[in-house]
């Protein structure tokens, strides 16, 4: 087989793997390079939804007690580590900065453009690739335990509806229990997003769009992305493979080969974990619930019920220390009847964040032919179709469905 392509894709998780897939659809010749099989790093562990929702990127709180309550690092929801925050201090600055609330209220407004397509695209992929039983068009749920909580995530749901037609319904507690009867607590209600949807398996959800890769002609190949070379050249299990053009879609290990190439982006990670259980008896999860007051969700998954953690700031490979898992767990298992743990450890995912909190997506500055799309921080599963229909678009001179000016390279 050739060593030569059209295009080199770098990095085979949801972003990579929807980018070579509609490369591939429009007739280009892709390799598609990663050190692992797709699916298997970022991609594996999150809480598998697609967040239609999402409208609003998570921004950096602002009010002096949250503040407050995250320094003591005991917080369920964010824990850091101390030695890491020297390293850390200028990107949260800039990413506090960025959180002002017209600055983030701005922010959402091209944020949005991508998000109104996060559903439309995974389903028109999904289905194209046999993956569509995959998908759960059920939405996901906040629920509350306080009443002040409650009222202020129902204004902030109604404003989202109000601004970009976030759909959502209010549920009280006997509706809440209907529509979830396996929770148990003091619940008030909850918010159900009703237009986002959810997977049941990511990892087996990348896996199907990179066979769909495949299928269309595409070849994968292990290899190792952090050897890129001007020109396009790689190296690889085939050996060295050359292209015409380059795409980094490496997530969290975006910037080692964005610097190594001189370019100065302000790419960060917030870890996260992840652990499954086995249901309790007979008792359904039916719809991926977020514990409000707690940080934590809790999802329906192929494997069991999988827990997942809020943001632990920490250098991207720093060993695991799954302290906020452990807080959770007790309180998961309040809410809902988990049984036993089913994997041998917790998993330890990494999100490529960027102080604006927008992903990084076009053509680079400084080389021909090369192209970024990194930085979707929570929502990399969210908006990894209508990325990589972007980026095929840009790339083969098409009409782009989304104005990808907010997203440049050259904005910071």
């Amino acid at each position: 087989m050739a060593n030569r392509f059209d295009t080199v894709v770098l990095g085979g998780g949801i972003v990579g793997v929807s980018i070579a897939v509609h490369l591939q659809q429009r007739g280009q010749s892709v390799a598609l390079v990663d050190r692992k099989r797709p699916g298997n790093e970022t991609s594996l562990g999150n809480a598998g939804l697609i967040q239609r929702e999402g409208v609003y990127p998570y921004a950096f709180p602002r009010g002096l007690a949250t503040l407050m309550r995250y320094a003591r690092n005991r917080s369920l929801d964010v824990r850091y580590h101390p030695r890491a925050m020297p390293t850390f201090a200028p990107f949260l600055y800039r990413y506090w900065h960025h959180s002002h609330p017209a600055r983030h209220a701005a922010i959402a407004r091209s944020y949005a453009t991508l998000i109104e397509h996060c559903v439309s695209e995974h389903r028109t992929l999904a289905a194209a690739a046999g993956a569509s039983a995959l998908i759960r068009r059920s939405g996901w749920m906040k629920v509350f335990r306080s009443a002040a909580t409650q009222d202020e995530e129902t204004r902030t749901a109604q404003r989202w509806n109000d601004e970009f037609g976030v759909a959502f319904e209010s549920l009280d507690a006997a509706q809440l229990r209907q529509i979830e009867p396996g929770l148990r607590g003091s619940l008030l209600g909850a918010l159900h997003y009703t237009a986002s949807d959810s997977v049941s398996d990511p990892n087996a959800l990348v896996t199907a769009y990179a066979r769909h890769f495949e299928q269309l002609g595409g070849q994968f190949l292990i290899g190792d992305a952090e050897t890129l070379e001007p020109g396009w050249k790689v190296s690889t299990e085939r050996g060295l493979i050359d292209a015409h053009s380059a795409v980094v879609a490496m997530g969290p290990w975006s910037d080692v080969v964005s610097t190594k190439l001189g370019y100065r982006l302000p790419l960060a990670v917030k870890r996260g974990y992840h652990m499954h259980y086995a249901a309790d008896g007979d008792t359904r999860l039916n719809h991926p619930v977020l514990d409000v007051e707690n940080g934590y969700l809790i999802t329906p998954m192929a494997r069991g019920i999988r827990l997942t953690t809020g943001v632990e700031l920490g250098h991207r490979d720093s060993p695991r220390t799954p302290h906020q898992l452990a807080a959770v767990e007790p309180i998961a298992r309040e809410l809902f009847p988990l049984g036993a743990r089913v994997d041998d450890e917790p998993w330890l995912g990494r999100r490529p964040c960027t102080p604006d909190m927008m992903p990084i997506i076009g053509p680079a500055k400084r080389h021909k032919d090369l192209w970024f799309a990194f930085g979707h921080a929570h929502h990399g599963l969210t908006l990894g179709p209508i990325t990589g229909r972007m980026v095929a678009e840009m790339m083969t001179g098409s009409e782009v469905i989304v104005d990808p000016s907010p997203f440049r390279v050259d904005r910071f």
